[in-house]
């Protein structure tokens, strides 16, 4: 299914050559499983083979590609149109590695975590649209501008977005230069506990979605833009599975049950 999408194999990369879909396969096993990249299975290419493969398919673009060839793809299977008009932007704060740069960490008031933030803009399906990797300290808005930006560049066909209360006028107004019209969905502050706000909803079943991949749980990658590639990647399996789950699904053999009246 990705197979096209992938460049031929470097001539700077010494040593035997690997089949790229174990090239593949070892990425997403370290996104799965969230182990370190030299504890990869002894019968997987070796660590510094496949990391140098990740952070070139990141340097590159593929990585982007073949991230955004099966959100496509997904989006058809589900009867939508390949451009999506509308988005759901949100940002969530996490711990990062002890290797990650000083100026790529920050402390977020509001959650009371040392990290960085991830601002995201998915579409209705809850598909990643739009990913960038900041310090925690960075706030929402400021994020959210980023987004947007990079939102009304690579999807022109956007004409609406929603977003939580931790973004004000200073998002609005810029989204609407964009030709974006962001609608704030405020929580009513009657509400204890957690509650499901409309078209909301859909951006936090994405993070866990990302959670359930524990390389994301933290961020592990030093570098900021091999964090964005880890969720494209992480992204891919999960989109992955469910095209193969729609094209493979077995046949039903229904038969009338006779205990069962009409």
């Amino acid at each position: 299914m990705i197979a096209p999408l992938l460049p031929p194999r470097p001539v700077s990369i010494a040593g035997p050559k690997h089949d790229l879909r174990e090239i593949v396969n070892a990425i997403l096993y370290v996104a799965r499983t969230g182990i370190p990249w030299r504890y990869l299975p002894h019968d997987s290419p070796t660590p510094t083979t496949v990391y140098d493969y990740f952070a070139r398919w990141e340097a590159d673009g593929t990585a982007e590609r073949v991230h955004d060839a099966l959100r496509a793809e997904v989006r058809r299977t589900k009867g939508r149109r390949v451009c999506p008009t509308a988005a759901v932007i949100d940002s969530q704060t996490v711990k990062a590695s002890p290797a990650a740069p000083a100026d790529t960490v920050g402390y977020d008031a509001g959650k009371h975590t040392k990290g960085r933030k991830r601002h995201i803009a998915t579409d209705t399906l809850g598909l990643l649209l739009v990913c960038l990797a900041t310090a925690g300290s960075v706030q929402d808005s400021a994020g959210g501008r980023q987004v947007l930006t990079t939102l009304g560049t690579r999807h022109p066909t956007v004409v609406k977005a929603w977003a939580d209360g931790g973004y004000n006028a200073e998002v609005v107004h810029p989204a609407a230069r964009l030709g974006i019209d962001l609608e704030i969905i405020a929580r009513d502050p009657a509400v204890k506990g957690f509650a499901g706000l409309p078209q909301r909803w859909v951006v936090e079943r994405s993070f866990g979605w990302f959670v359930q991949r524990r390389r994301l749980v933290r961020a592990y990658e030093a570098p900021p833009e091999r964090s964005r590639a880890m969720f494209h990647w992480a992204m891919t399996d999960t989109m992955a599975r469910r095209i193969t789950r729609v094209h493979h699904r077995p046949r039903q053999n229904l038969q009338p049950n006779p205990d069962r009246s009409p």
